[in-house]
């Protein structure tokens, strides 16, 4: 017994000690993860890889100094579980954030996002150019993203490009985001608009899908005014039933790359599947991406004896019965205002 007591004698001092020693390392180590790595304000943008390893997505916050201890960094990783939980992605950080804090961030995946607006009549082209300028895709990828057969038959599109389906709205998207995801987000948003009961509509006008599409995509061109999207519409359809060409000064233009921003007889006397100064009826597919109001306007046309249209040179148009009416509109909104 007094051999028993004599070791308990030594031994209580060493355990107390180490039950200090385990306290003072507990309370600097939470220190340490509640604790800014740096001064608050200085913000970092920090791109995480796909498949990188933890000391690797360590090496990329180092660099951004946002790592001051790697050992008690790491711990403070394992201690959240984060060792396999961190999601790839660009963040935006800050100096002024505790190693707990941006592991959390890390873990829960709050990646940044850039709200980007695509406005209607967007061709194709244009909405690859807009997401490229803010690096959220690759302009030649995309092209070929939404033009590739299998993936537009999975999501619907009957047609050879998704021209006409990316619908134009504000979207918040990300970098981690592959292209396809981009593609597919904005063709279900255009599915969304898109109601059973308005292509059941297209059907009783004896449009497909296709064609209903591409009509919407004229009468977008052709006007920005809300109000007159019904009348265009309408002049389209009487030109139509008619046998009429369409002759609408968007469709002469549609994928020219030298073109600035004026139609000339040059343009419209081009020999292009799309010139409906050249070919009769639709063309072969959208040339631009409508909004819901051209695409309502498409179904609904106004009922109107109209087959001619001009501009104001305001954004409006004067629209005519018949060829001598709309001459004389031509002749004082055009021809007297270029000479003026």
């Amino acid at each position: 017994m007094k051999i028993l007591s004599a070791i308990l004698k030594r031994v209580r001092p060493v355990a107390a000690l180490l039950v200090f020693a385990a306290s003072v390392g507990l309370m600097l180590f939470l220190f340490y993860a509640k604790t800014p790595v740096g001064d608050g304000g200085r913000a970092a943008t920090v791109d995480i890889p796909k498949g990188a390893g933890f000391w690797q997505i360590v090496d990329v916050l180092d660099r951004q100094g946002l790592v001051n201890n790697r050992i008690l960094f790491y711990a403070v990783a394992m201690a959240h579980g984060a060792r396999r939980s961190i999601k790839a992605g660009e963040y935006e950080m800050d100096a002024g954030m505790s190693p707990a804090e941006i592991i959390r961030k890390l873990i829960r995946g709050e990646i940044k996002t850039y709200r980007v607006t695509i406005p209607e009549d967007f061709t194709l082209k244009q909405i690859a150019e807009r997401l490229a300028a803010d690096r959220l895709v690759e302009e030649r990828i995309f092209i070929e993203v939404a033009t590739d057969p299998k993936f537009l038959a999975s999501l619907k599109i009957p047609a050879a490009s998704a021209e006409g389906y990316l619908y134009p709205e504000t979207y918040a998207l990300n970098r981690a985001m592959t292209t396809r995801e981009i593609v597919r987000i904005m063709v279900n948003q255009f599915w969304k608009q898109v109601t059973p009961e308005m292509l059941e509509r297209a059907r009783v006008l004896q449009l497909s899908t296709q064609e209903f599409v591409t009509l919407a995509s004229l009468i977008g061109k052709e006007t920005g005014y809300r109000d007159e999207k019904a009348l265009v519409s309408g002049v389209f359809h009487n030109r139509l039933k008619k046998g009429m060409r369409l002759q609408s000064d968007p469709t002469a233009i549609y994928n020219l790359r030298n073109y600035s921003s004026k139609v000339t007889r040059r343009h419209l006397d081009n020999e292009s599947p799309y010139n409906t100064y050249k070919i009769k009826g639709l063309p072969p597919g959208p040339i631009a991406n409508p909004g819901i109001d051209s695409l309502r306007a498409a179904l609904y046309p106004a009922s109107v004896n109209y087959l001619y249209f001009v501009s104001n040179n305001d954004g409006t148009h004067r629209f005519s019965t018949n060829l001598i009416a709309h001459n004389e509109a031509v002749l004082k909104y055009q021809i007297k205002r270029q000479n003026e």
